[in-house]
C-alpha cells in the first residue's frame, strides 16, 4: 500500500476528532447552526455519490452492477437500523442510554463510510480516492461534533466523550483499510463496493441528515446549505477531474 492513501484515510477518518474538539470548550450550539451543518454535509455526500461513486462504478462495470450495489447498500443500512438500538442525536428520548450503546450504534454507522473511502482508493480510478476521502472527512466533522456534544449533554465527561469519538473514528479507519485491502485483492468486487457505498451514503442523507436538518424551523437556510455543499463538491469534482 502506498503511504498517501493511508495518510488520506487516516485524516478522513479522524476528522471526527476535529469536529469533537470544540466540545472540550463549549457544550451548546443553536439548532440553526446544527441544522445548517447537517444540510451542508448532506449536499457533500449527495455530490460525492452522484458525481464520483456512481459514475466510477459504471465505468468499471454496468448498470446491473450499479443497481444491485446501490440497493444492497441501502438494504444493509436498513437492516442495521432495525436490528440495532438507534439513537438520534437530537431526538433521543432515552436520556439514560449508555454511552457505550450510542458508540456502538455510531461506530456501525461509520463502517460503510470507511468502506467507501477504502474501496475508492482500491478502484485505481484517478483522483477518486482523495475526492471520496475529502467528502467523507468533511461530513465527519459535524458528525464528530454532534456525537461528542450528545454524550456530554447525557452526562458523559468531556474527555470521555472525546475518547468515544476517537473510537468511532478508529472504526472508520479500520473499515477503510479493510476496504482498500479487499479491493486490491478482488478487483472485480470493487464496482459493487463503489455502488454499495453510494447506496449507503444516499440512505444516510435521506434517512438521517435531511430529516434532522428540517426539524427545528430552519428549513430554508438548511436548504441553501445543502445546495452550497452540493455545489462545493461538484466544483471540487470538476477541478480534480481535470
Amino acid at each position: 500500500m502506498a503511504s498517501l492513501p493511508i495518510v488520506s484515510i487516516f485524516i478522513s477518518s479522524f476528522c471526527t476528532l476535529l469536529g469533537a474538539l470544540p466540545t472540550l470548550f463549549i457544550a451548546n450550539l443553536s439548532h440553526g447552526k446544527k441544522d445548517n451543518l447537517l444540510a451542508f454535509t448532506a449536499g457533500v455526500m449527495v455530490a460525492a455519490s452522484t458525481y464520483s461513486l456512481i459514475p466510477s462504478a459504471l465505468k468499471l462495470s454496468n448498470m446491473f452492477v450499479l443497481c444491485v450495489g446501490i440497493l444492497l447498500g441501502a438494504l444493509v443500512l436498513t437492516l442495521l437500523e432495525k436490528s440495532l438500538p438507534h439513537s438520534d442525536l437530537e431526538h433521543s428520548q432515552t436520556m439514560h442510554a449508555s454511552a457505550f450503546l450510542l458508540f456502538i450504534t455510531m461506530a456501525l454507522h461509520n463502517i460503510p463510510e470507511g468502506l467507501s473511502v477504502g474501496v475508492s482508493f482500491a478502484s485505481q480510478v484517478e483522483d477518486l480516492g482523495p475526492l471520496v476521502a475529502l467528502a467523507i472527512g468533511l461530513q465527519n466533522i459535524p458528525e464528530g461534533f454532534l456525537l461528542a456534544l450528545f454524550l456530554i449533554t447525557q452526562g458523559t465527561g468531556r474527555w470521555k466523550a472525546f475518547g468515544y469519538t476517537f473510537l468511532a473514528g478508529f472504526t472508520e479507519f479500520a473499515s477503510a483499510l479493510s476496504g482498500m485491502i479487499f479491493g486490491e485483492q478482488m478487483f472485480t468486487i470493487v464496482p459493487y463496493g463503489l455502488a454499495f457505498a453510494a447506496g449507503a451514503m444516499l440512505f444516510i442523507v435521506y434517512k438521517e441528515l435531511i430529516p434532522e436538518s428540517h426539524g427545528h424551523g430552519h428549513e430554508r437556510s438548511a436548504t441553501f446549505s445543502f445546495i452550497l455543499g452540493l455545489l462545493m463538491m461538484i466544483v471540487l469534482t470538476g477541478y480534480l477531474g481535470e
